[in-house]
């Protein structure tokens, strides 16, 4: 009976959520466009046609609720959660100094810290590691946000991985905390898992919910004490950072907008649909990371063979880009 009792309070506590997320990005919807927080397709998009921006905003709101529902526990959270959110926010609006983003990325990250205690845990090295590891898988999940459904469908797969983990191998975090932006990944969709999108994340999507991400790894990996668990970023990093390689070759600014990743060569070159390559990344992922959790009870070592085994498959794939069609 109690179960029955908690899964009917559930069920009715995430519906009220969803509806509040919803006329919130319905009353955003009328903002934008007044305002006109938009995205015009140019020379190095994979869309065709003007699309709201900002609806990532949805992440933000549902971070902010539960936070403001358990501040006692998430209020480091809530405060870097809070400045990558608007400045990334500002950024959809005009654009900034690389500086001045990284610099608030490096604020947000050390009020993070400060509030997992990581500074009295590793030391100052790991740290340093941490620092530029945290500050590139931000970049990185902005870098990937370039079709529809892509962010959505990936957060999605990684944030059900996680909750697996925390419900039946190690409990980390508040259950709620991952549910929540899993709530928020299912409202995006509904608006952004579309031929023609209603929205697109922007900068505000994709950094919010990558900060989300990255608190959730790192509550997990100093739970573990493993770093294994970053294997749950692996199809993003693998093409985040061939295709990086991939321009330093070519002499190109990677901080220029591009046509390099390889789910833009499958969109824009082999003609593939948005919601098809989308769907294959969330999938891959999320094989990747229940092949972790299969594995993560045998020997360390056997685990990392098979995860550097994981990357080398997901290398060979990124390499079928060069293939001439």
């Amino acid at each position: 009976m109690i179960i029955n009792f908690m899964s009917l309070f559930d069920f009715f506590h995430y519906s009220i959520i969803i509806a509040i997320l919803m006329v919130a990005m319905f009353v955003y919807f009328r903002i934008a466009d007044k305002f006109n927080i938009i995205d015009k397709p140019n020379e190095r998009s994979s869309h065709d046609y003007i699309t709201l921006r900002g609806g990532g905003i949805v992440w933000f709101l549902s971070g902010s609720l539960f936070s403001l529902f358990n501040l006692s526990e998430s209020l480091y959270f809530l405060i870097g959660f809070t400045m990558v959110s608007v400045v990334s926010f500002w950024d959809d609006f005009a654009s900034l100094s690389n500086k001045t983003r990284i610099i608030v990325h490096f604020l947000a990250i050390s009020v993070l810290f400060y509030g997992l205690k990581v500074f009295n845990i590793l030391t100052w090295w790991q740290v340093l590691i941490a620092y530029v590891f945290i500050v590139g898988i931000l970049n990185a999940y902005n870098f990937m946000d370039g079709i529809n459904g892509i962010t959505g469908l990936y957060s999605l797969s990684v944030l059900i991985g996680l909750q697996y983990v925390n419900c039946v191998i190690v409990y980390f975090t508040q259950i709620d905390f991952i549910n929540y932006a899993i709530l928020a990944c299912l409202v995006f969709l509904f608006f952004n898992f579309r031929k023609r999108a209603k929205c697109f994340a922007g900068d505000i999507g994709s950094m919010a919910v990558s900060f989300w991400i990255v608190t959730l790894l790192l509550q997990l990996i100093l739970k573990t004490q493993s770093v294994i668990w970053i294997l749950f970023l692996t199809v993003y990093g693998v093409d985040t950072i061939l295709t990086i390689l991939h321009r330093f070759y070519l002499k190109q600014n990677i901080f220029l907008a591009h046509r390099l990743h390889f789910y833009q060569v499958l969109t824009n070159e082999r003609g593939f649909s948005h919601l098809t390559v989308a769907s294959g990344y969330a999938a891959a992922q999320l094989i990747i990371c229940f092949v972790i959790i299969s594995l993560y009870r045998f020997s360390l070592s056997f685990i990392w063979i098979t995860g550097i085994g994981m990357l080398f498959l997901c290398c060979l794939t990124y390499f079928l880009k060069f293939k001439k069609s």
